[in-house]
């Protein structure tokens, strides 16, 4: 009824989680950037089918995975392995899948963060709508990091939530993975302050929260101080102090990452000005 795609790079830890909230699928595929731990092992013992692709860019991966792989049904829901999937939401997308009078090509729906045994509610960071469950074909995928769906046809909400466990592999892994998120980033960066604007009008767009979040981080882009402004306005403006220590820590941590990205566009700038090399090359 539901397809399952799970892109995977080392995540022997996250994978086995990650395969039990999905027992109920007979189609799931590990898509593999060539992880050098148990990965593929565990994915196979499972009955999953393993593809393996070298990683370029998040939204190359899934654009190929979109038009590339043959699934055995027309829904997919894709998945990080450090996330988890509730029985509410898997029924509530059974459901959907069985509707043949179904009018959405797409859903979009929000996911609980889990840092240091705790949800961390506030901070900004929720409700964060992501594009999850789709058919294959109605969908397009922008951005190196962080990519954004064009979707053909209409989009729907979900009322369940997936829970989503970024720090189970450790912290170290986090900040590995975020200083790499945080290069294409800069790269984006660079490009939207020479091509593009700011679509004020999308700020407002309430009904369209993909698009009003691509339209805050085009903002984001502009703005000075970007690490100092993350953390005042995840912690005191959207109330991450709720959230105790963890919330803290979680904002602190994110406001890092944010001053890592305007570093890296300084750096960028620094050798496109010293050697005429382009973030467009």
């Amino acid at each position: 009824m539901i397809s399952v795609l799970i892109r995977t790079l080392n995540e022997q830890v996250n994978l086995p989680h990650c395969l039990a909230s999905l027992s109920w699928c007979d189609d799931i595929v590990v898509l593999d950037s060539g992880s050098t731990d148990r990965t593929v092992q565990i994915a196979q013992e499972a009955g999953c089918r393993v593809i393996q692709r070298q990683f370029d860019n998040e939204s190359a991966q899934l654009n190929w995975a979109g038009t590339q792989i043959e699934y055995k049904y027309p829904w997919v829901y894709c998945s990080d392995a450090d996330e988890v999937l509730p029985w509410d939401l898997t029924e509530e997308m059974k459901s959907i899948a069985s509707d043949k009078t179904n009018k959405y090509v797409a859903y979009r729906l929000r996911y609980k963060n889990y840092f240091m045994d705790r949800w961390i509610k506030h901070c900004g960071i929720y409700p964060v709508w992501v594009l999850r469950f789709y058919r294959p074909q109605n969908v397009q995928w922008e951005r190196m990091v962080n990519c954004t769906p064009v979707v053909r046809g209409e989009i729907g909400e979900l009322n369940g939530h997936f829970h989503h466990y970024s720090f189970r592999k450790g912290l170290a892994a986090w900040v590995d993975k975020h200083n790499k998120y945080s290069t294409n980033e800069a790269i984006e960066s660079l490009r939207s302050l020479k091509h593009r604007k700011v679509p004020w009008t999308d700020l407002f767009q309430f009904r369209d929260p993909s698009s009003r979040r691509l339209a805050l981080k085009e903002l984001s882009f502009r703005m000075p101080c970007r690490g100092f402004l993350r953390f005042v306005y995840m912690y005191i403006v959207k109330a991450g102090f709720l959230d105790g220590l963890p919330g803290y820590h979680y904002c602190r941590l994110l406001s890092i990452y944010e001053y890592l990205i305007a570093l890296k566009i300084r750096e960028l700038r620094q050798q496109e000005h010293e050697g005429g090399l382009g973030v467009d090359r």
